[in-house]
């Protein structure tokens, strides 16, 4: 008997090169895929997502990339994250909150964190 799929949460993180809308979606593409081939969800799987940038980021929105990865039904939101100055704030950062169905537990999932953003959480 398989597992049912319940409502997960799901963090990741990554920087961009720069504050221009390609380097933007790039980097926000970049983590979304590898969260989806790490925990192996579908876009009908994602009930929504939450993405922040830091206030460096001005050029686009990182929900522009999910977009283009094809989740045209998933509601998205973008925010400000709060302005933190370095060392504990991280410039050109992108983060990202997914809820999706998954029969995984909370446990085995994998978190992202890429690029820069890796040194947010090095126990991941």
């Amino acid at each position: 008997m398989t597992s049912p799929k319940i409502l997960r949460g799901l963090r990741g993180a990554t920087t961009a090169t720069a504050n221009t809308s390609e380097a933007i979606l790039e980097a926000t593409q970049e983590l979304l895929a590898a969260l989806r081939d790490a925990n192996g969800f579908e876009p009908g799987d994602v009930e929504s997502a939450i993405f922040t940038s830091s206030p460096d980021l001005t050029a686009d929105y990182p929900a522009r990339a999910a977009r283009r990865l094809g989740w045209t039904e998933v509601p998205l939101l973008g925010a400000a994250e709060v302005n933190v100055p370095p060392p504990a704030g991280l410039p050109r950062c992108i983060r990202v909150l997914l809820h999706f169905y998954s029969s995984k537990p909370q446990r085995s999932l994998k978190h992202m964190y890429l690029r820069e953003a890796a040194k947010l959480r090095p126990d991941r």
